[in-house]
């Protein structure tokens, strides 16, 4: 009995220091699959010893998030639900009712209030009963109305998450190791912790409503519930409703969307709800979790076992990672033949050697995870040189979590600018669809790309791009498309593309509207600078001046004007133009012009200027949607500025 206590302390230390650190944003301690196994022994032992302490993760919801907000007492107590992983234990609590299906997000649950039509608060679930106001995010954090038809007093509770394709760029930008995060739910509960909004905002986290927890209205129908939500503006999980007999082929289904990858939003089960929230209201609370809630459903993790051929070194940022590839097996319906190994910490730890058996599941069915290792034989090399550059590596040992990592020590390693990289082929640089940073950092590790001018010569890789994996004959031609595409370039846009330090879109503008593209050119290659160009001053010019000075930066516009054809145009504002003096918001579609962009190019032509949002200066608010109840539309409506459609806009200020 002794060694059971002793064994069960043990267990309440290690989860409640994992959960800390998950619910925390901090680094992980261990994976979900590990987490769920010792639960699940630690359940076990409550139940054969009758040994429960107040601490454990069986009698608690949750731990409070470090933030900057001061802490709040619920008004509803946020109770998690209980969990299985057996559906024949679903359809029992499923009764004879109508019930709803849901995911269950991988994120951070948020409590919302709202009074009088008004977001009022922001409450972070915290332990369930105590949660962290960060009201002061409320126009940082996306799918957030911030204003509401309903008059009452209304309570809304749902998740905020961040897509894994929003994780990996972010993770990718982060160069110091001890920055980066384990997964999207880790990043959103690190990004919410966060005091500056503008930051938050960068990292696109939407709030995604799961329960209307109060409402004056009278509806007792969970469906109804999530119906008027959307109708207030909300982004309401996706839902299907079904009963008990229908319940495992709608969960079959619904794993399979998992399964085939097309889910961007981070899951880790799925959960059910009854329809009459009144029966759902009237269960008891045993534990930490209602009786009738809902209850939630974690897939069972399934493993396979699979011999390692060798470990492949990604560089990314300033880090050099390792990746297990394996003999392929089939894992949850695909095949899987590779998965990372994070760092030489972690390969530490699993005892990864030369040769060696790999126990690989799929983490919430996405993310394949290496759990363990067996019949070791020899110890894993760390490369000396960096696969993309071939500069002498370096193992850094983090001061806060001793993890050990590897550095390429090459401070120009092309690998270490991804940022430069997604600005180069950003909408508003050379706009190249299909080249995402993760596409770039493996033809980098590749050695397909070095310099930005190395993008136009891809097509010369076509055998091996179109063999990677994930990488088919569709997405190459696709890509080279888009690239041959670019090769007709805005000079605006090409000088954006550049990344000249404080030279933005706005900067280019100016300087191409006073001296044009071959004074633009001719300036840098005589060091004269832009001083003497309205609005950009000294600071601006010598930034450019110094960049032009850099032989590798010289070397790489000569490379790239080869490649590309700068269009003819005259982006001169005209004075005495049809717009001169007024403000413009232009939201919503367009249809006479190509894009928005181009919209806003006519209005700044003809002396007008184009802000993102309505104020009091705002002199016209275009959409061609007019009677939109948008929140533009609404703010437009309460200042008096005019909203017409873009139809109007010609007609009055022209065109050209």
């Amino acid at each position: 009995m002794e060694d059971k206590k002793k064994r069960y302390e043990e267990l309440v230390r290690q989860l409640n220091s994992a959960s800390q650190a998950y619910y925390g944003g901090k680094e992980e301690l261990m994976s979900n699959y590990e987490w769920d196994a010792l639960f699940d022994e630690l359940s076990k032992l409550e139940e054969e010893t009758g040994y429960i302490l107040p601490d454990s993760p069986t009698q608690n919801t949750g731990y409070e998030e470090e933030g900057n907000g001061e802490r709040e007492a619920h008004e509803f107590q946020a109770l998690s639900l209980a969990k299985t992983k057996q559906v024949s234990e679903l359809e029992k609590w499923a009764e004879d009712k109508d019930i709803w299906l849901s995911w269950k997000l991988d994120g951070l649950t948020l409590v919302l209030t709202y009074d009088n039509g008004k977001l009022t608060k922001i409450l972070t679930r915290g332990n369930g009963t105590v949660g962290t106001n960060i009201t002061y995010l409320k126009n940082a954090i996306m799918d957030i109305p911030l204003k509401i038809k309903n008059k009452g007093h209304m309570v809304v509770r749902g998740e905020a998450t961040i897509s894994y394709t929003d994780f990996e760029l972010i993770n990718a930008m982060i160069e110091d190791d001890d920055e980066k995060y384990a997964n999207p739910r880790n990043l959103a509960s690190g990004t919410l912790s966060l005091d500056d909004p503008e930051k938050v905002k960068e990292r696109h986290v939407h709030f995604n409503a799961f329960t209307l927890v109060y409402t004056e209205a009278d509806m007792n129908s969970w469906g109804a519930r999530m119906d008027y939500l959307e109708k207030e503006g909300f982004r309401v999980i996706e839902r299907e409703k079904c009963n008990a007999q229908q319940l495992s082929e709608v969960i079959d289904r619904w794993t399979g969307k998992v399964e085939s990858g097309e889910m961007d939003i981070p899951v880790d089960g799925l959960v059910i709800c009854y329809d009459d929230t009144e029966y759902a209201a009237s269960g008891s609370v045993t534990g930490h979790h209602a009786t009738r809630a809902g209850y939630a459903f974690k897939w069972q993790d399934v493993s396979a076992k699979s011999e390692l051929l060798y470990v492949e070194w990604s560089c990314a940022a300033s880090t050099i990672s390792p990746v297990a590839v394996f003999e392929p097996v089939q894992l949850e319906g695909t095949t899987v033949s590779r998965a990372s190994l994070c760092n030489i910490s972690e390969m530490e730890r699993l005892g990864i050697g030369k040769k060696c058996t790999l126990e690989v599941i799929k983490a919430n069915k996405i993310i394949p995870k290496c759990i363990a290792v067996t019949q070791a034989e020899g110890e894993f090399e760390v490369p000396g040189v960096c696969p993309v550059c071939g500069a002498v590596t370096e193992i850094h040992v983090s001061e806060k979590s001793k993890t050990k990592t590897l550095h390429c020590s090459n401070p120009d390693c092309s690998a270490k600018h991804g940022k430069k990289f997604t600005r180069f082929v950003s909408k508003s640089g050379m706009d190249i669809d299909g080249l995402s940073i993760q596409t770039m950092l493996k033809f980098m590790n590749e050695g397909f790309i070095s310099t930005f001018s190395d993008i136009y010569h891809l097509s010369q890789h076509e055998d091996e791009i179109t063999s990677m994996e994930g990488f088919g004959r569709k997405s190459f031609d696709n890509m080279i498309k888009a690239i041959e595409k670019s090769r007709n370039v805005h000079p605006v846009n090409f000088i954006y593309a550049l990344c000249i330090p404080m030279i933005g879109v706005d900067a280019g503008k100016k300087i191409v509207a006073a001296v044009g593209f071959e004074g633009f050119l001719n300036r840098l290659r005589e060091g004269i600078g832009f001083e003497d160009v309205d609005g950009i001053g000294p600071e601006k010019s010598g930034s450019a001046v110094e960049w032009y000075r850099n032989e590798k930066n010289r070397e790489s516009l000569e490379m790239l004007l080869k490649e590309v054809n700068i269009e003819k145009v005259d982006i001169a504002v005209k004075e005495g133009g049809a717009c001169e003096g007024l403000t413009f918001v232009i939201t919503g579609d367009v249809h006479y012009y190509k894009n928005r962009d181009e919209f806003k190019a006519y209005v700044e032509s003809a002396g007008g200027k184009v802000t993102g949002s309505v104020t009091s200066k705002t002199n016209f608010l275009v959409n061609n949607d007019v009677n939109s109840t948008s929140s533009k539309n609404r703010k437009a409506k309460e200042l008096g500025v005019p909203i017409i459609s873009e139809d109007e806009f010609v007609e009055r200020f022209g065109n050209n």
